[in-house]
């Protein structure tokens, strides 16, 4: 693939018997956002890991920026920003004194990395907090600055872990306000992400990963269509009655107790089915199908327990 930021064919990474990755397949453009969507341990973290060069592959092929992440990663991580999911800034020093310090592991002159870091926290909304220390930022303005010195570099790519967990809806929208911005310049933002909303209103393409392999690939728009259909149709009924009343309403549909969730592309066409099944039930709501649709429906789950990746993050 000509001009890919990044590309994967089979890739595998293990954790001694439990395997985090299992032969995937991944095609990132330059300059689009990228999103990676999954339950806990599918896999998302530990492929983040392998193209931010902090884990060794176990087999296939990958490219990273035109560079292969185990060969020459002192390379590759010059032209990286990465944002991992815990803070991980030094919260004894102030939050310029962050940005300067990294920028020297860059080769950054003194003079050069506070002009950089200026700019960059004026870019985040943080140039009037430059002289606090980290303790005194509130959860939102930590994200903010880990974003802003991921970027001291200049990266060609941003790989972003879970970038918005924890945080208010002003500091998550502050946050996809700077990623936007960042794509607009081409820079490739990669990022993982529990927060169907987020995923469909920054990325351009992603893929849903489960137990290590991708599930489906596309824009979300395109996907929400294909798998899901135009509307979602809400009803309640007897546990009993669930699977029978799922099925008369729509092929594509989902059980969960007494709620049953049918997917096409006329809600009362299907409410009119569901009307003929000769069951009782009760409508909960009639709405638009949306990604947490499509990943409910793929995956059977939101969130999974049994991770299968490595326990230290």
């Amino acid at each position: 693939m000509a001009g890919a930021a990044v590309r994967a064919r089979g890739l595998v990474k293990a954790y001694g018997p439990r395997v985090a990755v299992d032969g995937l397949d991944l095609d990132i453009r330059r300059g689009e956002c990228f999103g990676f969507l999954g339950p806990n341990g599918a896999g998302k973290t530990t492929t983040m890991r392998m193209l931010a060069c902090l884990s060794h592959r176990d087999a296939g092929e990958l490219e990273v920026l035109g560079t292969d992440p185990d060969r020459d990663p002192r390379a590759l991580k010059a032209r990286l920003g990465v944002v991992p999911q815990e803070v991980n800034l030094d919260l004894e020093l102030s939050v310029i004194e962050n940005m300067v310090v990294y920028g020297r592991y860059f080769g950054m002159r003194a003079a050069e990395a506070r002009s950089r870091a200026a700019d960059l926290l004026d870019f985040v909304g943080l140039g009037d907090r430059a002289g606090d220390t980290v303790v005194r930022l509130s959860g939102g303005m930590q994200r903010r600055l880990q974003i802003a010195r991921a970027l001291i570099n200049d990266p060609a790519m941003i790989l972003l872990d879970e970038p918005t967990t924890g945080l208010d809806p002003q500091a998550r929208r502050l946050v996809w306000d700077r990623l936007r911005d960042l794509r607009a310049t081409g820079t490739s933002v990669v990022l993982t992400t529990h927060y169907m909303d987020e995923a469909e209103r920054l990325c351009d393409r992603l893929v849903i990963i489960d137990h290590g392999q991708v599930v489906r690939e596309g824009s979300p728009a395109a996907l929400v269509r294909a798998e899901v259909g135009e509307e979602v149709l809400e009803m309640r009924t007897r546990p009993a009655d669930a699977a029978a009343l799922a099925a008369a309403a729509s092929a594509r549909h989902l059980v969960a107790g007494e709620t049953v969730l049918a997917f096409g592309d006329d809600a009362d066409a299907m409410r009119h089915r569901a009307a003929g099944s000769g069951l009782r039930w009760d409508l909960v709501a009639e709405r638009r199908a949306t990604l947490e649709d499509l990943f409910i429906l793929l995956t059977g789950h939101s969130l999974r327990e049994d991770a299968a990746e490595d326990p230290s993050g």
